[in-house]
């Protein structure tokens, strides 16, 4: 298993989020290694590395529902797609093993989180 990291407190909002599980269901469920600090109607991009699976989904443009600090949906049927699942084995050290959430953009009638990338 990779070493990942996320930043926790970025200086550009909304921050890339490191991805802990995908659930096989519509929608689908997306959870991350902590809060994320998303609002619904973001539009992101799923990276997921072929190691875990899910390559249905890798790389679309979604926008989401927040469901909770560390959780979101997706407009997506995935109950068809394969299992995601993060390798528990040890892996080659060149081995992307970094399942990411990518923040794209954001449904324009809202643009809440545009207003927030600044610098201190």
């Amino acid at each position: 298993m990779s070493t990942c990291y996320a930043n926790p407190n970025p200086t550009f909002l909304p921050a890339m989020r490191l991805i802990s599980s995908i659930t096989n269901d519509y929608p689908a469920l997306v959870t991350t290694t902590f809060n994320h600090g998303y609002t619904t109607g973001l539009i992101v991009r799923l990276h997921i590395p072929t190691i875990c699976g899910m390559q249905e989904i890798k790389d679309l443009p979604l926008t989401i529902t927040v469901t909770d600090v560390d959780t979101f949906t997706v407009d997506v049927d995935t109950t068809r797609f394969g299992a995601f699942a993060i390798p528990v084995v040890p892996v080659p050290v060149w081995a992307d093993t970094c399942a990411q959430v990518i923040p794209i953009g954001e449904d324009n009638s809202m643009l809440t989180e545009a207003t927030r990338n600044v610098l201190p």
